[in-house]
């Protein structure tokens, strides 16, 4: 049976994140929350665990001393490609090069390394950003540190290019017990990855969207939900919201009436 929109325009009351709770109160979503009096949660439907060092050189037989260039899409691929380098023992060279996707990434490597001190370079979002500096870095051997689920656009937008970049799977998506959720109802739950999708069905097989409206940010959180046979209530980015709070704010002004 269809639903129309309009049948499902209740007014909202609470919304559930599916990240970590923000360490910074000057997240957004509080300010959202404080705005329109909603109970706001934040829970991490997923989380990672590092790939142990030995794997990595046994299993996946890499040898950190063969690159000279290391492309970040994280700051989680960061974490663990340091920690993987401390478990070695591997002194990182100081000529070593990195790529990050982001300025964001970029700064936070500053709590591992001297960032004046090394050749750093960073894009706005995606590897597509950095196509003029990697050009001029063609020759480079490139370690891509990645989880298990990695983003497969950019590692293959690299390869596509003609780039020599290897992959190293140094932690793993892994789905968080939820069990103490299953008599929790949120009027909207926010997912941000496919894998957020799938670690709601691992935990409630049976769960049934009723009135609950869902929200997500990016093409393919959409395509899980649908996958799901689910109602997407609320879609990021669009021209008009081009972040996920904004999205979940019009759509409060709506409803909320």
């Amino acid at each position: 049976m269809q639903v129309s929109e309009a049948d499902r325009a209740k007014k909202v009351k609470s919304i559930l994140v599916t990240l970590p709770k923000p360490e910074n109160e000057k997240s957004p979503y509080f300010a959202l929350a404080q705005k329109y009096n909603l109970k706001l949660d934040f829970r991490a439907f997923i989380h990672v665990e590092g790939v142990p060092a030995r794997d990595v050189r046994k299993e996946q037989r890499v040898n950190l001393a063969d690159f000279t260039a290391v492309i970040f899409t994280s700051r989680n691929a960061a974490d663990h490609f340091f920690r993987v380098c401390e478990e070695m023992r591997y002194e990182v060279p100081a000529d070593m090069k990195y790529f990050c996707l982001s300025e964001t990434i970029a700064l936070y490597l500053q709590k591992y390394i001297q960032y004046r001190k090394r050749k750093i370079f960073f894009g706005k979002q995606t590897a597509k950003d950095l196509a003029d500096v990697l050009k001029k870095h063609a020759k480079e051997k490139f370690l891509y540190p990645c989880s298990d689920v990695a983003n497969e656009e950019t590692f293959n937008w690299l390869k596509d290019n003609g780039y020599n970049v290897t992959p190293a799977v140094l932690f793993r998506t892994v789905v968080s017990d939820l069990s103490d959720l299953k008599d929790v109802f949120y009027d909207i739950i926010v997912f941000f990855s496919p894998s957020s999708v799938q670690s709601l069905f691992e935990n409630f097989p049976d769960f049934k969207q009723n009135n609950t409206r869902l929200a997500a940010f990016g093409s393919t959180t959409h395509q899980a939900i649908l996958d799901r046979g689910l109602i997407l209530d609320i879609a990021a980015p669009t021209p008009e919201a081009p972040s996920m709070t904004m999205a979940v704010e019009q759509y409060i002004k709506m409803v909320n009436k």
